[in-house]
């Protein structure tokens, strides 16, 4: 069975996709950058069984249209931990022709939940980034078509941010698994803002004869009703996330829209459809 570690696509609020409503009154939203590398997992990228102090992980995601299941792009995910502490990491993004689609970089040395981060997407023109942390402020950068924007915003207990989010889930997977509700303040760098959250049980299962678990996330605001929720499934023996379903923070080269719908999994072996050859990890 694959650990994966760093996977979540997390970016949860895209910033083009408009509800048909002018960004400058409303920060329109789709749930790719309220929750992203994609984590993904974006992410992509979480506690895992105790491993060698200081132990590099390397690994994949695979991503594929959950509707006609054709192969979207490639996760290669590689980060460091000491014990069962994610320290810092990177992700990169490959077309299907193995072309660079996208990068980013995580450091957790300040905040467990709330990674000092940079994601570029060159050929967007966008970047986002959680750019420091202080005692008291989070200080987000956007950068959009060659126009930058920042924000800061009050530091406060039970935040999350980005990769975090799957931090956050797995120090409550007990909790979720009884069937209680996590609430908890989303800090959405791509909207320069944070937003409420709400993360619930959504069934059991088993996979490679672990116990699974399947968790709903969404906007815990009226926001739910505007945006399709994510679905996410952690294998409860390993604490890791097996497979994302839901908004990729990703955009299709041809449309310039956000993938809607993409299943996102994270095997030991590359899946049926995946590329014959990956993209090479870093030395």
């Amino acid at each position: 069975m694959k650990v994966a570690s760093g996977a979540l696509p997390i970016t949860f609020l895209k910033r083009d996709d408009k509800l048909n409503i002018p960004i400058e009154k409303t920060k329109p939203l789709s749930m790719t950058r309220l929750l992203s590398t994609a984590v993904l997992i974006g992410s992509v990228i979480f506690a895992l069984p105790a491993l060698a102090a200081k132990e590099p992980r390397k690994f994949y995601g695979f991503a594929f249209d959950d509707a006609t299941g054709k192969y979207l792009y490639t996760e290669v995910h590689q980060h460091i931990y000491d014990g069962d502490r994610w320290l810092s990491g990177s992700v990169r993004y490959f077309s299907p022709e193995n072309h660079l689609m996208g990068e980013k970089t995580l450091d957790f040395s300040k905040d467990p939940y709330i990674p000092v981060f940079r994601s570029k997407f060159p050929g967007e023109r966008y970047e986002e980034a959680v750019a420091n942390l202080t005692p008291s402020a989070i200080e987000l950068e956007k950068l959009f078509e060659g126009k930058q924007q920042k924000a800061s915003i009050d530091r406060q207990p039970g935040m999350v941010a980005d990769a975090g989010f799957n931090c956050y889930i797995v120090d409550h997977l007990a909790d979720l698994s009884s069937g209680k509700t996590a609430q908890f303040s989303f800090v959405v760098a791509g909207q320069l803002d944070k937003y409420s959250f709400r993360l619930k049980k959504a069934g059991d299962g088993t996979l490679d004869g672990h116990p699974t678990l399947k968790i709903k996330g969404e906007p815990d605001s009226f926001l739910r009703y505007l945006v399709s929720p994510l679905q996410m499934t952690y294998d409860l023996q390993t604490k890791t996330l097996v497979e994302y379903r839901g908004t990729s923070n990703l955009h299709d080269p041809q449309s310039g829209k956000a993938y809607s719908a993409v299943r996102i999994v994270y095997p030991s072996k590359p899946p049926a459809g995946a590329p014959a050859q990956l993209p090479a990890f870093d030395n």
